[in-house]
């Protein structure tokens, strides 16, 4: 049900940096896969119960407001991360997994950290420019369609705190989601296999 097409999961995989249009590619697909629709129908959901920013007030039409606000919010910073700045910066957009030769608590580390370092297209890492100010313009253009109680400076920091925060614990699905499904299916797996006949 989540897509895992901005992963890449197999850490032997020899690298292959991705061209423009690949990038602009994976802009598109993360911006209609029906999971953005139902992130962005959630995180309404949420802002809704709790009278939470952005501030459009209670009820159904607000609801598809928050609801229209968080699809835009989504689409925008794919847009300016991972299609313009990451062309512009030479950057890849995606999360490469360290995988089971590592710690947990050094997988956990590299998983949170990849929300300020990233792999430049020349294979090495470096400061991830395409995601911060990314993340960034896309809130700075969210106030064109917020209401003025959820535009000023206290409000942009903490969606600035919270887009990071979402980022790099967002990394830790994709990094441990394999090692989970491997056991899963291993328990699964045992369960079904009969049990050897007993010796008289």
């Amino acid at each position: 049900m989540i897509p895992n097409f901005q992963t890449v999961s197999d850490p032997t995989t020899p690298y292959v940096p991705l061209r423009v249009r690949d990038k602009w590619q994976l802009f598109v697909k993360e911006s209609v896969d029906p999971f953005a629709f139902f992130s962005a129908a959630a995180g309404a959901g949420m802002s809704q119960w709790q009278n939470d920013d952005p501030k459009y007030g209670e009820g159904f039409h607000p609801y598809l407001q928050r609801f229209g606000a968080a699809q835009a919010d989504l689409t925008s910073q794919n847009f300016f991360q991972d299609a313009v700045l990451a062309s512009v910066f030479h950057e890849d957009p995606r999360y490469f997994r360290k995988g089971p030769s590592s710690t947990v608590f050094h997988r956990i580390a590299y998983a949170v950290s990849r929300a300020a370092v990233t792999r430049r297209d020349s294979g090495k890492n470096g400061f991830n420019f395409s995601g911060i100010v990314g993340m960034e313009l896309g809130i700075a253009l969210s106030n064109a369609y917020y209401p003025p109680k959820s535009v000023n400076g206290a409000e942009m920091a903490e969606r600035t705190a919270t887009s990071l925060t979402a980022s790099a614990l967002g990394n830790l699905l994709p990094e441990f989601w394999p090692d989970i499904k491997e056991k899963l299916n291993h328990l699964k797996h045992r369960r079904q296999s009969p049990e050897p006949a007993s010796q008289p």
